[in-house]
């Protein structure tokens, strides 16, 4: 009896017959057909339709058996009758009538049984190949700023000939990966001659996709979002681009049609967007020559164990991002206004898409100049409401997107960066403002690098992308309750408190002299191993420190505001940050006395003052010493009488009255040795020094001076000590012991090159006294070269000095 779907038995067999060579299309069907029987019925040999001979005996056997299957086996059986359906012979035609003669005609292959006569004439029909598939989206002619990534992906392709590659290309939303791999693939499409696919796996969209959603992949999800593509609806597209015309339903069987049918091709596949590895590992080439490219806002560190190489596309340069919006509708317009093009990419965070999106403007308001776009750029949530199209925030939804599918830890964390106002961040500072176990805030971070939102900068280092940053704020902002986000900000000035602190008494101890007061006893600092760590964390860390003043002193937190700026003393001293100096110490001036704090004033007061002399405020700095030394006094603090005194004798020494000054010096001095503080006695000895140079007494400025650098030494004081050595070496080659000199200098820099003692101010004037020792002694060559390498540490520091030293470089 025929089973119901597939009918008479003699129709398959007929059909067989008809399909013609093993090589042909429908015959690559059937065996499709019979392997994916195979993996369910272990009694069939899924290559038992290869060793078929083609003979009339083995088509009938394959016939039958498989009629017999199909009778038990209703998948198997509606597979064939779907087969039989597209390939059965004309209606009449029999494969038992084996007589031919006359002027009969033969379509298809023949099976010859006996003796044949007359004006026979045997047609092959035509097989109907599909065209190679050339499915790479289409890229703009010039592709801006990837020279470097076009070459490093054409490294990993080349360190794998003859085997099947798999690559990944992960980066922020807007980088540009599609562009990129397009491009990339279109260069190297002879190497892939059977054809180059391309499908959108929809990982971060709405509308595309059946199947999985966030929460299934990944556990913990803190809500749901969107779903994305079906990797056996990829499949059945990809099938049918290669010829076929009918897909099996299963995914598990169009998996094993489409590595059977893809074993000796040499193709290109392209999966954009994919969102996880399980998506991208269904759709998977194997055979040798193949390639198949990733394309993620995650990094799909699963696909490693799969064999695949990874490559991280960053944002792009400055210039080359100007060239792109120049490119791309600025035209002219960018070259006229270099500065605020740069205002431009810098707002739109040398993204591509949302510099293409800025240039788009550009060109549909051709009259629009570029300082109107970036004041455009720059209004409310900048570039993450401003860039649209079709009405649609793009920027904004992309990030949306990818947040969205975040774990609830890992979205926490991210809302709470974002209410930072910081831009680099650490382990420590995660797990401060999470509350957080360490290793789950270590698992949040993971979680927000592997979606490309955090970037790694360096070992344990971290930074958001500006864009991202601005999102991350934005969700904070709207989902964190007021409460929480107070928390957040209160671990986070205590962390920098705690660390700033145990950095101060690494580079400054002696200057720790104030008990520091905690809000929040849970949290730790980060551990700073020796100097240069700790001046190089103040250096790091520099805007984030600067953002918890700030708030800190909006926030009404009096005493943490200002014992802040106390700890941050080794940053301002070392690399002399002028504006932030001033800044924060008028903010801790008054933090301090609305606490009521008499010695947290008095030091805000000298310590501020002195950054006020550096900046040439002479009178406010002044001000600031007098009324220090007026609070001490009040006080009976001696200790702090004699440092607002030196303070009031470098303001007079600065401002040209070297006899007062003198005075001040002696007075601060006889106080500091009184209470035995050596150090300070040496300080105000360097001060006499200075005065003693000042007034033409070297011989006095020396003596002084090498009392003061052997005290120093003694005191385990480094950089004090070094500050003394430099100035004796200047003294000695301006007076008569030039070579002296020039040793006691190049000693001094040396010391402050090392991370104990490390100063770029002082590195700067031991090379320009060394600059006109040179000079005096006619070398003008050496001159130039201490004189430029001055030059280059002040740019950093102070355009006065660097000015000075520009001059002297004209004067050579």
């Amino acid at each position: 009896m025929p089973s119901p779907e597939l009918g008479d038995p003699e129709e398959l067999l007929s059909a067989m017959v008809t399909s013609g060579a093993q090589d042909s299309l429908a015959w690559r069907e059937l065996a499709s057909i019979v392997r994916a029987a195979a993996q369910e019925d272990r009694s069939l040999d899924r290559d038992w339709l290869t060793a078929v001979d083609g003979t009339p005996t083995a088509v009938r056997q394959l016939a039958a058996t498989l009629d017999e299957l199909s009778r038990r086996d209703t998948q198997l059986n509606r597979r064939l009758g779907t087969w039989l359906r597209r390939h059965a012979p004309p209606s009449g035609s029999s494969v038992s009538d084996n007589s031919i003669g006359g002027t009969a005609r033969i379509n298809g292959p023949s099976i010859q049984a006996h003796e044949v006569r007359g004006g026979i004439h045997i047609h092959q029909p035509a097989q109907f190949r599909p065209p190679v598939p050339h499915q790479l989206p289409p890229v703009r002619a010039e592709l801006v700023g990837r020279t470097a990534d076009l070459e490093a992906l054409e490294r990993l392709r080349s360190g794998h000939h003859g085997q099947a590659q798999l690559l990944v290309v992960s980066g922020l939303a807007g980088v540009g990966k599609t562009t990129l791999v397009s491009r990339w693939l279109q260069q190297c499409a002879e190497d892939y001659p059977d054809g180059r696919l391309y499908a959108d796996l929809g990982g971060h969209t709405g509308d595309v996709g059946l199947s999985v959603q966030p929460a299934e992949a990944y556990p913990g999800g803190h809500r749901s979002g969107p779903s994305w593509a079906d990797p056996s609806d990829i499949l059945e597209g990809f099938l049918r681009a290669l010829g076929l015309s009918s897909v099996p339903t299963g995914t598990a069987q169009r998996v094993a049609l489409w590595r059977s049918l893809t074993s000796g091709l040499r193709l290109a596949v392209m999966l954009d967007d994919a969102a996880t590895a399980a998506q991208v590992r269904p759709l998977l080439l194997g055979a040798p020559g193949s390639l198949t490219v990733v394309t993620s806002r995650s990094n799909l560190t699963g696909l490693v164990v799969d064999g695949a190489a990874l490559h991280r596309l960053g944002a792009l340069t400055p210039d080359s991002a100007v060239e792109l919006l120049s490119a791309g509708g600025g035209g002219t317009r960018v070259a006229q206004a270099p500065i605020a093009a740069r205002e431009v990419v810098s707002l739109c965070a040398c993204l591509p898409l949302a510099v293409c999106l800025a240039a788009a403007q550009l060109a549909f308001r051709p009259h629009w100049s570029i300082s109107s776009l970036a004041d455009s750029l720059a209004q409310g949530h900048g570039p993450l409401d401003s860039l649209r199209v079709d009405g649609e925030a793009v920027v904004r939804t992309a990030l949306d997107s990818a947040y969205h599918l975040l774990p609830r830890d890992a979205a926490a964390l991210y809302r709470r960066l974002g209410l930072l106002p910081a831009d680099r961040y650490d382990l420590h500072i995660l797990t401060a403002i999470s509350g957080l176990r360490p290793d789950r805030t270590e698992m949040a971070l993971n979680a927000l690098m592997e979606a490309n939102l955090l970037e790694e900068t360096g070992p344990g280092r971290y930074r958001l992308h500006s864009l991202v940053r601005s999102h991350a704020c934005r969700s904070g902002e709207a989902e964190e309750p007021p409460a929480e986000r107070a928390d957040t900000l209160r671990r986070f000035t205590d962390w920098c408190l705690r660390t700033a602190t145990s950095a101060e008494s690494i580079l400054t101890p002696s200057h720790r002299t104030a008990a520091r007061h905690y809000a929040c006893p849970s949290v730790r600092p980060t551990p700073l191993d020796g100097p240069a760590e700790a001046l190089t964390w103040f250096d790091e860390h520099r805007t984030g420190l600067m953002g918890a003043v700030r708030h800190s002193a909006q926030a009404g937190w009096h005493t943490t505001c200002w014992q802040l700026v106390d700890a941050m003393w080794p940053w301002f001293l070392r690399l002399r940050p002028a504006g932030a100096w001033i800044e924060a110490h008028r903010l801790a001036l008054t933090a301090a006395r609305r606490a009521g704090d008499r010695a947290g004033e008095g030091r805000m007061l000298t310590s501020g003052a002195i950054g006020l002399r550096d900046a040439g405020q002479y009178g406010e700095a002044l001000s600031w010493f007098t009324e220090a030394l007026e609070l001490a006094a009040a006080d009976k603090d001696m200790r702090q009488q004699a440092q607002a005194l030196n303070g009031i004798g470098h303001v007079k020494l600065r401002a040209g009255r070297p006899d007062e000054a003198q005075q001040h010096f002696e007075r601060a001095l006889e106080l500091r040795e009184s209470l035995g503080y050596r150090r300070g006695a040496a300080l105000s000895r360097i001060r006499l020094g200075e005065t003693a140079l000042a007034n033409g007494d070297p011989a006095r400025a020396a003596e002084h001076l090498a009392l003061a650098h052997s005290t120093l030494e003694q005191e385990g004081e480094r950089y004090e000590a070094a500050r003394a050595l430099a100035l004796l070496g200047h003294v000695q080659t301006c007076h008569g012991s030039g070579e002296e000199g020039v040793q006691r200098l190049r000693e001094a820099l040396q010391m402050f090159r090392q991370p104990s003692a490390h100063s770029r101010h002082w590195q700067g004037r031991c090379l320009e006294w060394l600059g006109q020792s040179a000079q005096g002694q006619g070398d003008v060559v050496e001159a130039r070269q201490c004189y430029e390498a001055a030059r280059d540490l002040y740019k950093l520091l102070s355009p006065p000095d660097t000015q000075r030293l520009e001059d002297r470089l004209r004067q050579l």
